[in-house]
């Protein structure tokens, strides 16, 4: 009898001691993820483990605070604010994750390592060739007539080979991009928890041959040559109402069902912006984060926003959770509007607004006088990486809205 309940109370604890395995931990101090891209190519980025168990994301002078972390025995789950991306991992031993970067509604994966006490988002092993400091005149896909895009490389390089910028397009930026020049080889990489980005060139003083690849789902060709004095054109000149039109309407549902338009007593004889945005989007999440506390601060000046979200989300429930998730996260006190949704397909998005020639970018802003006329349409958005293009903006947009408000 004895033994029978020496082994049945060995079993019970084997049982107990299985059901309550201690749980890994993210070690304290910097990480350094890897990527698996297209090419065999390896997008970099780091972070670091603060004391309060949030971790802090690094890009060049980019802060990423994440506090959505998930750790069950041996499996961690990171999602970073807004986006809906997230990385679900396995602990191989203490300094060691593995798992998947993935992004649901989009039947995205892409594999990473993540490895402790690595801290170099790069190597350097050979002497620099070039001096990168400064604009670039760039074209992305440029044997592809309805591919090729035009942008502004503009960057800073340090002693030790750092090399920090970004490239501005006419639909915004490509983030706080962060690098080396190893030699004539020059390597960028970004990451937000939403968007892998990585660039590669072989440069020389004046000239640049490279890929740019978004996850492992996606990659072009570029080329760019030194151009102090380039410009891009105009933000206010590439998106117009149609000929035949002169008001800007739409009619959307708010985030519980009720039906909103610019007819509503709440917009009548005020300055109206209405944003197009996508809660995917990173340039409309920079926008968002100056539109949210502006509009608090002048909404009683007679001023209002209004966000037509456009959400690839595959239901209605989930555009509307993002929806909600990035009001929460960056303090959204104006409506949002769910415009579309299963789809961010620009031109399915032209067809709910068909005043416009097009909708280029997300996001786009268009300015309404309180007579209700449509001063401009602001296409695009000059992020905090794009430096003094982004305080140009902030300063000429304060100074427009005050000049409507007063009127």
């Amino acid at each position: 009898m004895l033994r029978y309940l020496v082994v049945l109370f060995s079993f019970i604890l084997l049982v107990s001691c299985a059901e309550t395995k201690t749980a890994n931990s993210l070690q304290k101090g910097i990480w350094r993820a890897e990527l698996e891209v297209q090419d065999n190519k390896i997008l970099p980025f780091t972070f670091e483990v603060n004391e309060d168990k949030t971790l802090t994301i690094f890009n060049a002078e980019e802060r990423i605070l994440v506090d959505e972390i998930e750790i069950n025995g041996d499996s961690i789950t990171i999602k970073a604010p807004v986006f809906e991306g997230y990385l679900a991992g396995i602990f191989t031993d203490d300094t060691t994750i593995k798992g998947d970067f993935v992004k649901e509604s989009l039947d995205r994966i892409v594999p990473f390592t993540m490895s402790y006490g690595k801290t170099d988002r790069f190597a350097i092993s050979k002497n620099q060739m070039a001096d990168l400091t400064g604009v670039w005149e760039t074209v992305f896909s440029p044997n592809v007539e309805e591919d090729r895009y035009i942008a502004k490389g503009i960057f800073k390089q340090e002693k030790s080979g750092i090399v920090t910028g970004t490239f501005r397009t006419t639909t915004g930026d490509y983030r706080y991009l962060e690098g080396v020049l190893d030699g004539n080889e020059l390597s960028l990489s970004a990451f937000d928890g939403g968007h892998a980005f990585l660039f590669t060139a072989t440069v020389t003083d004046s000239t640049m041959t490279g890929t740019f690849y978004s996850g492992n789902h996606f990659q072009e060709p570029f080329v760019a040559k030194r151009n102090a004095n380039y410009e891009l054109p105009s933000d206010y000149s590439l998106t117009f109402l149609k000929e035949g039109y002169d008001k800007f309407e739409f009619s959307f549902p708010d985030v519980n069902g009720k039906m909103i338009s610019l007819e509503d007593n709440r917009f009548k004889d005020k300055v109206v912006l209405v944003q197009i945005l996508g809660s995917w989007c990173p340039n409309c999440l920079d926008e968002t984060k100056f539109y949210a506390p502006f509009y608090k601060e002048n909404k009683e000046r007679g001023f209002e926003i209004v966000g037509l979200n456009f959400e690839y989300a595959k239901t209605k429930e989930k555009a509307i959770k993002s929806m909600n998730r990035l009001a929460d996260k960056i303090g959204v006190e104006y409506p949002l509007l769910l415009a579309q949704y299963g789809t961010s397909d620009k031109e399915e998005a032209a067809k709910k607004l068909p005043m416009l020639n097009h909708v280029l970018s997300y996001p786009t802003t268009i300015y309404i006088d309180k007579k209700g006329n449509v001063r401009k349409i602001h296409t695009g958005y000059n992020g905090p990486a794009t430096g003094e293009k982004h305080l140009e903006f902030k300063k000429e947009f304060t100074a427009f809205i005050g000049e409507l408000i007063a009127e």
